[in-house]
């Protein structure tokens, strides 16, 4: 499988590369002249629901935004099928088959087996898989470097913890969630090489009581900051951090995939935010341009489409206002020495093992 490494390379080469290796027919009919006025897309979401706060509610506003851009009516030419258990995502995907939708999202890596099933069976339908990678023609896989962006969070909480403990909690423990662990323990290292580092994992990115009962022991340990990868999950470490605010104790969540300040307000008339910042993962982007490439013939299928620092696919959230100006100051300077080449950023633990020697 050949990569494509960005939205931004993937537009560009849109009407080459990308048409060459999908062929001038990549549509869910088969004709080869799909109007763009006949265009319907949807997406499946896994477990955590379209309004998650995070990532499959990201997910929902590029089609969102897709569908408004090009007059596409909701629920008849863009639509959404929620997933309330892992054994909905087949019959959800195999569903939206049948209404004749030319392009069916999968949200989440969860759905990778079932994604795979399903586009082998059903070979003139046309998928793309969020978070994972499935090497068929008619799969188009979008993945993200998290741990780029997790490593700029990261540099931010070690600078700004003042009891040098900080906690990372994850929601199922997997090769994804561990790009944004070794990520961000790599930044609060660079930064702060005396920090204590905590992690625990969920077992379930929809369990916002697990999410508070984790954070109230990182807390308890004395963690100050504590950067969520949890999905609904983390809903509870936000409620956990509220509670302690109120309280008088000096506590900060980082938030993931979106811009999270508004899920830590605790003093709405000062717009008070137990949000530090928060690991803006542009699924949105992904979801609308991959929709756009599709809807103009040029489905990527069989390519890996990319997001990183370059792309402007991952990053910091643009509500700084609990971030110091010094704090700021070293995100962007090593925002340039990662697009560089000069600072390889650790995704496994292994990797994380040899950056912390």
């Amino acid at each position: 499988m050949k990569k494509r490494y960005g939205f931004l390379m993937s537009m560009v080469l849109a009407a080459g590369t990308l048409l060459s290796a999908c062929g001038a027919s990549d549509d869910a009919t088969g004709d080869g002249d799909k109007k763009e006025d006949s265009f319907k897309v949807a997406m499946v979401t896994d477990t955590g629901g379209v309004d998650d706060k995070s990532f499959n509610q990201s997910a929902w506003e590029g089609l969102q935004e897709f569908g408004n851009e090009n007059d596409l009516k909701e629920k008849e030419g863009y639509t959404y099928v929620q997933s309330d258990a892992q054994s909905d995502y087949r019959p959800n995907l195999n569903n939206l088959v049948r209404q004749d939708f030319d392009l069916v999202f999968g949200i989440g890596f969860l759905m990778q087996e079932d994604i795979k099933k399903v586009a082998e069976q059903q070979k003139d339908a046309q998928f793309a898989l969020v978070d994972s990678v499935v090497d068929l023609d008619n799969v188009a896989s979008i993945t993200f470097k998290e741990h780029q962006g997790s490593f700029l969070v990261g540099l931010v909480a070690g600078l700004q913890t003042k009891t040098n403990k900080v906690g990372f909690i994850g929601g199922v423990e997997s090769e994804l969630i561990k790009k944004f662990e070794n990520g961000f323990k790599a930044g609060v290292l660079t930064a702060n090489p005396n920090a204590e580092i905590f992690q625990q994992y969920a077992g379930d990115f929809n369990d916002a009581a697990k999410g508070t009962t984790i954070a109230a022991t990182l807390y308890g340990k004395g963690a100050d900051v504590i950067y969520h990868a949890a999905g609904g999950t983390g809903a509870g470490v936000f409620t956990e951090a509220i509670n302690r605010k109120k309280n008088g104790e000096d506590v900060w969540v980082i938030g993931v995939d979106r811009d999270q300040h508004a899920e830590g307000i605790y003093d709405q008339d000062a717009n008070k935010s137990v949000t530090l910042t928060s690991m803006v993962k542009r699924v949105d982007t992904a979801v609308f341009e991959v929709s756009k490439l599709t809807m103009e013939g040029n489905f990527p299928g069989g390519e890996i489409v990319e997001f990183g620092l370059e792309e402007d696919g991952v990053g910091i959230a643009p509500t700084t206002d609990n971030v110091s100006e010094e704090a700021l100051k070293m995100v962007e300077e090593y925002k340039e020495k990662i697009v560089a080449g000069e600072v390889e950023v650790p995704k496994t633990d292994d990797e994380f093992a040899s950056f912390n020697k």
